[in-house]
This record gives structure tokens, C-alpha cells and sequence, in this order.
């Protein structure tokens, strides 16, 4: 393959109070770059001093991951409300330290039609219209800070709207912005995705960001996805930002992640 790889680290399980220290960390056990991890309730706005400050001294933030209770697509319209503002600030945020992007789900822990009561107390018309209009007003926004908006697929078990790329691209095509993509994560794609090569392939247009982690949710190696088979792909459809390990870790952190790293690495230049 031989290809430039760049790998990002998600701040949670670095060790460091900032992410300034979180990244001296990072770069420790060999990664590219931080993926900033966003609370709700105002509270990453708040770190904006924290922030710049890294950005200023050179570390490389180029993706967050929303870390909410509720999200844009929930039943309650107050919690719709306060996350569509919660997310603009986010985007802000990004846009404000040099960042590109900030995903965030449908919605996460709040309905499965693969469980118990099995139907949605809203239609899929209506679950349609909301999100049209929550990642229509998230696009705009993007657009103008210069940022883009990511919208996740999660599997059946942890959100009922929006499972598959394809599911994703249709609301993207629907809403026709380049600030709105899709962040596609190995994880929830090996559980939903017949085939997640093609599927990547058929989503090519709007994928923006990668989150990777095994077939079991551990760190990449530690699982069964053919991880030569998906580099290869995301390289053939023009994927070249950040891959984001977002994880659990089946060891230490300073013993896991180094050989994670260092077989990706391989299988990038193999």
C-alpha cells in the first residue's frame, strides 16, 4: 500500500489535566494528533482558553467528539433545543483553534426498535423532518465558521434513526451541504454494514472523518476487521484525514496502544 497514515488518539484515556498534556502523551506512544472529546452544558466552550493555548503551542486538534446525554434527534424538544445549541458552540469552538470538524449521532441510549417496546413513540416521517431540520441549521452553521459538521451511524442497539452510511448519505444528499459529511466508525459498521467495504465505497461522497476501533469496541488488532482490506479501501475512495482510535483497550494504554500503532503503521506500507 505505502501510504502516509495519520493517527489520532482520543484525549480520555491519555494521562494530563490539558491537552497540552494529554498530547505530550499522545505523541509518546506514537499518535498524529488529539481528538477532543466535547461535554455538554456549555462546558467545552469553556476550555476555549485551555485550547488555544495547545493550538498556539502546536498541537494538532482536528476532530471532537460530542460527549452529550441528548442529542439533536431526541423526543424532548427542550433537550432538541438545548442540543443544537450546545453543538453550534462546539463548531465554534473547532473553528476558533483550528480545527476541522465535530460529529456528533442522531441521538444515543434513547430508543432501539430491537428492544423492548419495539415501537418508536414517534414515525419515521417524523424522526425524518427533525433531523432534516436539526443538521440543515448545524450545516449553515458550519458553514459559516468553516468548519464541517459530522453526522454518526450507530448500530441498532444504541439509536434507532440513523444506523448505516447509507442511512447517513441520504440525509446528507437531502440537506446538499459540503459543511455537512458522515464520520463512519468501523465499530458500529461491522455490527450493521453487510458489506462495510462497499458501503464505504457507495458513502464515498460524504464521508469526512474515520473513527476506528475492533469488531469487539477494543483498540484495532484486537478484533477480527481486516484492517489491510479497510485501509486499502478508504485510500481507493480518497480518504485522507485522520484515523481516530476511539476505544476501549484490552491492556495498559502504554502497552496496548504502542503495538496498535505500530501494526497499523505496518499494514499502511506493507
Amino acid at each position: 500500500m505505502r501510504h502516509a497514515l495519520r493517527l489520532s488518539a482520543q484525549e480520555q484515556y491519555l494521562r494530563g489535566e490539558t491537552a497540552l498534556e494529554r498530547w505530550e502523551h499522545a505523541r509518546a506512544l506514537g499518535f498524529d494528533g488529539l481528538e477532543l472529546r466535547a461535554a455538554g452544558e456549555g462546558r467545552f466552550a469553556a476550555r476555549l482558553p485551555e485550547l488555544k493555548a495547545a493550538a498556539t503551542a502546536g498541537v494538532p486538534m482536528p476532530t471532537v467528539c460530542v460527549e452529550m446525554l441528548h442529542f439533536v434527534g431526541d423526543f424532548d424538544p427542550d433537550k432538541r433545543a438545548d442540543a443544537l445549541v450546545q453543538m453550534k458552540s462546539q463548531l465554534s469552538v473547532m473553528a476558533e483553534i483550528g480545527g476541522r470538524l465535530a460529529m456528533t449521532p442522531a441521538s444515543y441510549g434513547m430508543f432501539s426498535r430491537r428492544l423492548p417496546p419495539f415501537t418508536s413513540p414517534r414515525t419515521e416521517k417524523e424522526d425524518t423532518e427533525i433531523l432534516l431540520d436539526a443538521f440543515g441549521q448545524l450545516a449553515a452553521h458550519a458553514e459559516a465558521e468553516g468548519v464541517i459538521i459530522a453526522l454518526e451511524p450507530l448500530n441498532r442497539y444504541e439509536n434507532h434513526m440513523i444506523n448505516t452510511l447509507a442511512d447517513a448519505a441520504s440525509l446528507c444528499a437531502q440537506i446538499g451541504s459540503s459543511h455537512l459529511g458522515i464520520a463512519a466508525d468501523t465499530y458500529h459498521m461491522n455490527i450493521e454494514e453487510a458489506d462495510p467495504l462497499k458501503a464505504l465505497v457507495a458513502a464515498a461522497p460524504w464521508i469526512r472523518h474515520v473513527q476506528v476501533s475492533d469488531s469487539n469496541r477494543l483498540e484495532p488488532g484486537a478484533g477480527h476487521i481486516d484492517w489491510s482490506a479497510t485501509l486499502e479501501t478508504l485510500w481507493a475512495i480518497g480518504y485522507t484525514d485522520e484515523l481516530a482510535y476511539e476505544c476501549r483497550l484490552s491492556g495498559d494504554v502504554d502497552d496496548v496502544l504502542p503495538v496498535s500503532l505500530r501494526r497499523m503503521r505496518q499494514l499502511a506500507w506493507s
